[in-house]
């Protein structure tokens, strides 16, 4: 069945690293079947149910398939996960307000910022070797950090910042290691910690940020790396206030070896301060995108932390896409000086859409959450039945499902493109659809 290749491991994690190891080598083959579990647990010398942990752990993440009584075999195109199909079709006439893009509106006109981009690369053309970071990029990123507290580090551009944290999670872990992630959180971040190997750990989420405690608990357990949103998280909203920072760096302090990656997901588009935890471990990572005040097409993100992490990213980055293109750092360059997007009235908008809804759901006695950024995140009691009762009513919400891993159940609204008129029929539509429901924390 498995050739020459022995699968190894005592625990369920070692188990599934060793699987996903030899098929991301070629070790292992699409459409090869494994040991059946009692074999295979006999060989290893462990539990049965150790195995069959391995083997669902490998399943959800879309290594292997299982086909009854044919056993369990190597999926023809491995996957992450299904999270990705966990979206709903928008018919015509249906509102989409499920797929997380900013406000086009909001959005800055691009052709003068990479006319200019050009005509600079024209006088000076980009040649092999030269620096990866455009200046005068790299002078605002870090001029922009100090300002927000982050601690002094250099910086690289990666292509976005899903980019900058598989590279940083690369940098420092192996298969099988495990890392704790927000939930609910992310759902891009959910399905690439497993596509990498790694074992994901949730921590809950409340209108501050995750909790201490649950932070406390996952790396007690073992966690090597934790990963939090500063700023409009995705998808409740949650922005860490000062008191909640002093409380996960004093958790922090006391596992000095946790490789810390913060995302700063609303950089530009909220009016909260940024209380950063960076400095309290050896090994760390922050990163801004400049993709939801500028768009997402625009795949840029500055990354800094200490000058291990950074070096070793850097050093990965020139051995595979070398650089990115400083033909669009330096179109960034002129957004961010020329003055096409004002912040402030950027986070204003988006505020008063959130608060509007937020608001028109409290009268109706419905629960929702969103302190900052451009979502509102709905704890229902029903996922499935609300999303369906919802679609039907014309509105088309994320399911939580996308975003959640042990967290209940709930749905997303992003608020970008709705205007005053539509606050009090969608309001009445999720009212009509969830009911009301009693005042709880949504972890």
């Amino acid at each position: 069945m498995l050739g020459e290749y022995r699968i190894e491991g005592r625990r369920a994690a070692d188990i599934a690293a060793s699987v996903e190891r030899a098929v991301g080598s070629g070790e292992l083959e699409p459409g090869q079947t494994l040991p059946p579990m009692r074999e295979l647990a006999e060989e290893l010398g462990v539990n049965a149910n150790t195995v069959a942990a391995a083997y669902r752990t490998l399943r959800e993440r879309g290594v292997i398939e299982t086909a009854g009584r044919r056993g369990s075999r190597v999926r023809p195109k491995p996957a992450t996960t299904g999270r990705d199909h966990l979206r709903v079709d928008v018919p015509e006439g249906v509102r989409d307000v499920a797929d997380g893009n900013p406000d086009p509106a909001l959005l800055p006109a691009l052709a003068e910022a990479f006319a200019a981009a050009a005509r600079q690369s024209d006088r000076h053309p980009v040649q092999y070797g030269e620096d990866a970071v455009e200046p005068e990029l790299g002078r605002l990123a870090r001029s922009g950090l100090d300002a927000d507290g982050v601690p002094a580090g250099p910086v690289v551009v990666t292509s976005g910042s899903l980019d900058a944290i598989e590279r940083v999670l690369m940098a420092h872990l192996k298969p099988g290691d495990a890392v704790a992630v927000e939930d609910p959180g992310w759902g891009s971040l959910l399905d690439l910690a497993p596509a990498l190997g790694l074992r994901t750990v949730g921590v809950g989420v409340d209108d501050e940020g995750p909790l201490p405690d649950d932070v406390r608990r996952a790396l007690t357990a073992g966690a090597r790396a934790l990963i939090v949103t500063d700023r409009a998280q995705n998808p409740t909203g949650a922005a860490i206030t000062a008191p909640r920072a002093r409380a996960l760096r004093s958790v922090l302090g006391e596992h000095p070896e946790t490789l810390l990656i913060e995302d700063d997901h609303g950089h530009r588009i909220v009016d909260l301060p940024l209380y950063s935890l960076a400095g309290v471990t050896h090994s760390w990572a922050f990163v801004r995108s400049v993709a939801k005040a500028y768009g997402p097409d625009l795949r840029l993100a500055v990354l800094t932390g200490d000058p291990v992490t950074v070096d070793r990213v850097h050093g990965r980055q020139r051995l595979g896409p070398g650089w990115v293109s400083r033909l669009l750092q330096k179109a960034v360059v002129h957004l961010w000086t020329s003055g096409t997007v004002d912040a402030g009235a950027v986070a204003a908008s988006y505020g008063r859409r959130r608060d509007e809804l937020i608001g028109a759901l409290k009268a109706r006695g419905v629960e929702a959450h969103g302190r900052s950024g451009m979502n509102v995140w709905i704890p229902v009691p029903d996922e499935t039945g609300a999303v369906a009762r919802l679609l039907h009513a014309g509105w088309a919400v994320a399911p939580g499902a996308r975003f959640r891993m042990g967290s209940p159940p709930g749905v997303r609204i992003t608020v970008s493109t709705l205007r005053s008129e539509d606050i009090e029929p969608l309001a009445d539509a999720v009212a009509s659809a969830v009911g009301p429901a009693p005042a709880r924390r949504y972890v």
